[in-house]
């Protein structure tokens, strides 16, 4: 039965997303345990130093979206405003990941690596009204934007929808 006609060559629906809700849930548990961990341990705006010159955690909070953009814009209601955004694209990341073919496992992957951040970062940002970011790496005195678990996860998850892009999950067939 083909998985137009409720068939899943690739597994069971049921295993299928819960293999998939499973790295969403992980995630997001691990994102939000290390940001409880920030917020109870460095005060806000402090820094620990892991690596000196390299590596530093952090606790800043992103009242923007993605790489601090609109983070100095201040404006009424901006927390809904970003709030509501990020939920939107979320919900519009779940229907096209709903769509997304068993046998395309990289994009599943990846999509799933997505959400688990984005939700993540949502959390916060409903919570908070901001995202609690502390990874802070630094490179010949120049500083990254600090980031979290989520935002590493996003990503990955944009990597791996790339690689997907490209076929690089594809097995090319060899000749004898």
């Amino acid at each position: 039965m083909s998985e137009a006609a409720g068939g899943n060559p690739g597994g069971a629906p049921a295993r299928r997303f819960a293999l998939e809700g499973a790295l969403i849930a992980g995630i997001v548990l691990v994102d939000q345990a290390t940001k409880l961990i920030v917020r109870e341990t460095i005060p806000l705006h402090d820094s620990v130093t892991l690596v000196p010159g390299l590596l530093n955690l952090v606790h800043v909070r992103n009242t923007g979206a993605a790489f601090g953009f609109l983070n100095a814009v201040d404006f009424p209601y901006k927390a809904s405003v970003v709030a509501l955004v990020a939920a939107a694209a979320l919900v519009g990341i779940a229907v096209y990941a709903a769509r997304v073919s068993s046998h395309e496992r990289l994009a599943r992957v990846g999509l799933a690596l997505i959400l688990g951040g984005a939700f993540g970062n949502l959390i916060d940002r409903l919570a908070l009204g901001s995202v609690v970011d502390f990874v802070d790496v630094v490179l010949g005195g120049w500083h990254f934007w600090a980031f979290n678990v989520a935002d590493s996860a996003i990503t990955l998850g944009v990597v791996a929808m790339l690689a997907d892009m490209i076929g690089l999950d594809r097995h090319v067939p060899t000749t004898s």
